[in-house]
């Protein structure tokens, strides 16, 4: 996507009450196909944001992809360098390293090949299956943070 606007695709209606119930499950323990609850500090307000996350593992790292862009969990997540991932009980907190777009190819081509029954809705006609080429140049408009569990 080519304007001077950083991509962001807002969830509508069904979407967010969507992810309040899946927010709630991870929350009570119950992980839908591995999504978990994300907490991040808020950059403007201080207090905790929550949102539901598909936590992505390739190569041994774990990620987290923005399949909507430029959210506003991600620029808290810049500003935070970390947060929690919550399942029932268990919380996890993390650091979080944002992936530079060269970086990004094959964290998209699997994060696709699992999410993309969810996701592909977001990136703009890019599938697992596209060329290399096509998923490069989507990747400036998904960010990835790569992060590491503390405890």
């Amino acid at each position: 996507m080519s304007s001077s606007a950083p991509y962001y695709r807002k969830s509508g209606p069904m979407a967010v009450r969507l992810n309040r119930v899946v927010g709630w499950l991870a929350r009570h323990g119950v992980s839908l196909a591995g999504t978990a609850e994300m907490s991040v500090r808020g950059r403007k307000s201080g207090r905790m944001q929550r949102i539901p996350v598909n936590p992505h593992t390739y190569d041994g790292g774990r990620y987290l992809v923005s399949a909507r862009g430029h959210s506003q969990w991600v620029r808290n997540m810049r500003a935070a360098g970390g947060g929690e991932l919550r399942v029932g009980r268990r919380v996890r907190s993390f650091t979080a390293v944002e992936l530079p777009d060269e970086e990004k190819l094959p964290i998209l081509r699997t994060y696709l090949e699992k999410w993309g029954w969810e996701v592909n809705q977001y990136f703009q006609g890019v599938t697992a299956a596209s060329p290399d080429e096509e998923i490069v140049a989507s990747a400036p408009d998904h960010p990835v943070f790569r992060i590491t569990v503390r405890n």
